[in-house]
């Protein structure tokens, strides 16, 4: 889960432990262009203090003054910009909508119990009734942030989503700016000092164990996100060899289609099978024309945020030169 939602959920915990009355809203439907994705928490203090969000603000105060008037008694769902006039009152961009489960939160919500598993490093589901509030935690958690079938919500929850890069650059410190934009917990593997040296930018964890061993510290799963970017076989095929036997969401490397090609035949030779082999993304990112770093460490997580999203773009299609700088752009779809 993104660092957004862990705040309001240890806000919302803080409140209740103080014996406050506390509503949790998290949006399980959204249409056309929402303030914010499904999955987004809002927690309402009885007091009138919010944490989170799901819009810019007007919906957050609607909210309030609905809570302030009545607190409810059981989970109930609530729907704004459905019609124009709730558009033009709210300021949902585009003509976007969006619904929410609104939750008074209670003894048996489970919420510090949700919060400990998620600072553990876990990934667990919440599942809510919405008829009786009855709450579950669940081992099996959906790919996607919530569930929701009219009568119970699933959430999923878990830690934020890590970034494992191996080798210390230019590319990789472009790709770590991004990352770092987009809310991951990024961790650099650099066993070589000339290159650590070298290394500028902060918010980054360093370590500089051999990649092996990072992976393995690491324990990758559902939602880590490992790019070898060393260029040093040595280095990207040994984190490569252990990446490629755990859960993790996207194994990359960078590099070009011969680099490519040559790295799975030497991976072939420590005993990985075409499956795991076929897991790696190489060369990493979708087929933008890239050259530069910035250019490069921009297709990569443009292929990542495609995936998390559940938007499938291929990344093996050559992509063709325009014929003029008039040339109209084409979006495969």
């Amino acid at each position: 889960m993104d660092s957004a939602n862990l705040e309001t959920l240890r806000q919302a915990v803080a409140w209740q432990a103080a014996g406050l009355p506390v509503t949790l809203a998290t949006v399980v439907r959204t249409w056309g262009s929402s303030p914010r994705p499904e999955g987004a928490l809002l927690a309402i203090c009885g007091d009138g203090r919010l944490a989170g969000s799901v819009s810019g603000g007007c919906i957050e105060d609607d909210l309030g003054e609905r809570l302030r008037a009545q607190q409810p008694t059981r989970p109930e769902l609530v729907t704004y910009g459905i019609t124009a006039d709730q558009t033009r009152r709210f300021q949902l961009p585009c003509g976007g909508s969006l619904s929410l489960v609104l939750e008074p939160l209670h003894a048996r919500s489970q919420l510090a119990e949700t919060l400990t598993r998620i600072e553990r490093g876990e990934l667990i589901a919440r599942r809510l009734a919405l008829a009786s509030g009855a709450v579950e935690l669940l081992d099996t958690v959906p790919d996607s942030a919530v569930v929701f079938d009219g009568a119970r919500l699933t959430a999923a929850f878990g830690p934020r989503w890590r970034m494992l890069i191996v080798g210390a650059g230019q590319l990789s410190a472009y790709l770590a700016q991004f990352a770092l934009a987009l809310d991951y917990q990024v961790t650099l593997s650099e066993p070589r000092a000339e290159y650590r040296d070298s290394w500028t930018l902060t918010g980054v964890a360093i370590v500089t164990e051999m990649p092996d061993d990072a992976v393995a510290e690491m324990r990758p799963d559902r939602r880590t996100v490992i790019i070898a970017a060393a260029h040093d076989p040595k280095l990207d095929d040994l984190a490569l060899i252990d990446a490629l036997q755990t859960d993790a969401f996207y194994i990359g490397a960078v590099g070009s289609r011969a680099t490519s090609t040559a790295r799975r035949e030497r991976l072939r030779l420590f005993d990985l099978d075409d499956a795991q082999i076929a897991r790696l993304h190489a060369p990493a990112g979708l087929p933008l024309g890239s050259r530069t770093p910035p250019e490069i460490a921009l297709a990569v997580i443009a292929d990542l945020t495609a995936r998390r999203n559940g938007v499938c773009l291929s990344a093996t299609v050559e992509p063709q030169p325009m014929e003029s700088a008039a040339c109209p752009l084409a979006i495969a779809a």
